[in-house]
Order: C-alpha cells, then structure tokens, then sequence
C-alpha cells in the first residue's frame, strides 16, 4: 500500500472516530461551515468541538505550515482529506476570508511577526476578517481608490469609505487598501493595511440588497490610527500584495460555486419533477426541462474539470494566476444560469416571497435567484475578468 493509501485508510478511520456524529450528511458546500470571530455565537456544541478537533491536527488548514497552525500537509495529501470530506458530507471545520483570502496572502508577503500574530488566530476560528477594497468611486477600477493615509511616525492615519464591504458589521479585522501617494501611478501610490475593527474611527452601516438579505456593507474611517506594524508590504507598494489577494479571492468565488452546484442538478430535477410532472420511472415529463436540466448538468461537469485542471496545474506555493478570472466569469454564469433555470422550472413556485402559500424552499429559490445577480460583480466584475482572461491567459494586444 502506498504512503498516500495509507494516508487515506488511517485519515477515513480517524474522521469516523473523531467527527460528531451529528454532523455527517450536513454539508452544503465548502463554504458553508464555521465563521468564527468574536462576534459569532455559536451554540452548537458539536460545531465548536469539530473546529477543536481538526484545529489539533492542523486540518482546519491543512496546506499551511504547521509552526502556524497549519498541517503541513502536501496538496495531494491535503486533496485526499477534502475528499473524506466531501464522501461523509463533513462539513469545513472552520470557512471564511481568513483562511481563503488573507491567510495565503499573509504566508506570502507577510513578516514573521504578522504571520505569528494572525495565521493561527484564522486556523482556529478566532478572528473574523472582511476586505477593504471598493469604494463609491473606485469598483472596476479598483486603483481610482481615494481612502488616504499618511504616515505620521510609527502610525498612519487614515480617512476614507469602502463599499460593498462583505460581513463588514459581523467581522473583528479588516485588510484594506489606502492611498499613501497621491502624485505617484495610481498603481504605485497604494499601501495594504490591516485595521482592527475596534480601532476609534472604524464604522460600518449594512446595505439591503433586493433579495430580502445582504451580506454587504459601508465602512467608513475617520481618522483612524493604525501601527506602521500593520503594513504588509513596502509602502506603496500594496498593489503588488492587492493583485495576489484577488487571485486566491477569485479562486475562492469559482470554488464555492462549484461547490454550491455539486448538488443544484438534483434540486432542479426534483423541482421539475413536482411542477411538470413525472413519469413512475422518475423521468420528468417536460421534454425541454429534461433537455435543460441536462444542459447545465454538462456545463456544471466541465466546470468542475477545469478547476480541477486549473488547481492540478497552479505551482505549489504560488498565489493563483490570471486563470483565477476563468473560473470567476464561469462560476458566475453557471450560478446565474442554474436560478434563472429553476425560476423557468418553477412556474407559480417561482413567484413565492414569503408568508404560508410557499414552502421554504420556493422562498429560498426565489431570493438566490436575486441575490444571483450580484454575482456578476463582486469580486471584479465580468468585464472585468474578460479583459484579464484575454491579456494575461491568451496573450491578446490591448
């Protein structure tokens, strides 16, 4: 038996032994789990031990160095264990943008003392992060961004607004991105900061989106003071640290949709199903539903391919590349195809926003269909992504 059949064998037999039982068969997605931070108030005891449990092997992140907290695992061990996972539908013992967005990007650019003071913080849960990146006139283009700092001794001061700050109001850190030299390259003048949520100056107002709920909000900063010890990077030099975030942000979206679509062609089968009609067999009824269905069941199985293509082929150690666009822009149009393919499906389903006419399900369709939308936008929008795809993955002139 191999070294990694022998990972596989002892790791299935420590999960069957160690994982609340509670929690096997609970898994929606491989974002779906425990958020952590200050604010969280979980009161599931299983949930709270399962974090524990994995966080004592350093399988909470298992690619990441163990003196961290980390696993130090290879990415093939750690695929293995991801594969357990997904097999007993465990849910992540510990999700968010810690541990996908400003953990890697702090493994890669950040100092010794930034690493020992915030890696094992994400591996445990303990600390909640959210981005500072958009700001009311500065979305696409992102360098356009006027929230100033200026540096005075050990501390900068800094004043300005972020938009569309995702769980801003439930988050204890910020990472953002200030103007510290205005007469430069818009490009060259930014520096990537950490802000502790807490710091005087630092508030946030949520943002209703048309689905009912929203994760976003505006964060505003008057005259907050933040040590110089928070700067990850060089001064000025906080795109370079910007531009390797949003690879492993982008990765991040494509994964979670794709995690996300694992299970929606059953949902869409089940739902044609009950509005159009089936046969004993279970075959629907509908001849274009069917032809639909199976429509996106292939666009979903060659979206799943190419990540794992995308993700086999990315260097180890390396932040994602431009090719983080492509799964981006098709985990976009996939989602957004799926619900509007469940609102043609669902007839006067469809049509349900609450109250006791429509089950839970309907109501929930209903509102990702909306909130789908947003999908296009966030984390750089499509176009955005397009023209990236076309001059750093295809070579194509400007």
């Amino acid at each position: 038996m191999s070294s990694l059949e022998t990972f596989r064998a002892e790791t299935r037999e420590w999960l069957l032994a160690n994982a609340p039982k509670s929690l096997f068969g609970t898994r929606k997605g491989r974002f779906d789990g425990f958020w952590g931070g200050k604010k969280n108030k979980e009161t599931n005891p299983d949930v709270l031990r399962w974090r524990d449990v994995m966080f004592e092997r350093g399988w909470t992140a298992p690619t990441w160095p163990k003196e961290y907290g980390g696993g130090g695992l290879s990415e093939e061990y750690a695929e293995v264990l991801e594969d357990l996972l997904v097999e007993f539908k465990l849910p992540p013992p510990v999700v968010g943008f810690g541990l996908a967005m400003i953990g890697p990007t702090l493994l890669d650019y950040g100092t010794e003392e930034q690493k020992r003071e915030h890696i094992p913080k994400i591996c445990h849960g303990d600390i909640r992060w959210c981005q500072g990146y958009s700001e009311p006139s500065a979305g696409s283009d992102l360098a356009s961004l006027q929230t100033r700092g200026v540096v005075e001794g050990d501390t900068m001061l800094i004043n300005g607004q972020k938009v569309w700050t995702s769980y801003a109001d439930e988050s204890d850190w910020i990472f953002c991105l200030v103007r510290t030299d205005p007469d430069v390259k818009k490009q060259r003048g930014i520096s990537f900061m950490l802000i502790d949520m807490e710091t005087e100056g630092v508030s946030t107002q949520p943002i209703p989106l048309i689905s009912g709920a929203s994760p976003f909000c505006e964060t505003f900063l008057e005259n907050v003071r933040v040590p110089m010890t928070n700067m990850v990077g060089p001064l000025n030099g906080g795109w370079t640290v910007a531009k390797a975030l949003l690879g492993y942000e982008r990765s991040m979206i494509g994964a979670a949709i794709t995690g996300q679509m694992s299970v929606a062609e059953n949902v869409l089968v089940e739902r044609a199903r009950s509005t159009r009609g089936a046969l004993e067999s279970g075959r629907i009824l509908d001849e274009s539903a069917r032809q639909d269905i199976a429509r996106f069941g292939i666009l979903n199985e060659c979206m799943r391919m190419t990540g794992q293509r995308i993700y086999e082929a990315q260097e180890a150690g390396k932040a994602p590349g431009s090719e983080s666009s492509i799964m981006k822009i098709a985990g976009t149009n996939l989602k957004q195809m799926r619900y509007e393919l469940s609102m043609q499906i669902g007839g006067l389903d469809a049509t349900g926003w609450d109250g006791d006419a429509f089950d839970a399900d309907d109501i929930n369709e209903t509102r990702e269909y909306l909130r789908s939308r947003a999908n296009s936008i966030e984390g750089g929008s499509s176009e955005i992504q397009k023209n990236i795809i076309a001059k750093r993955v295809l070579g194509l002139p400007s």
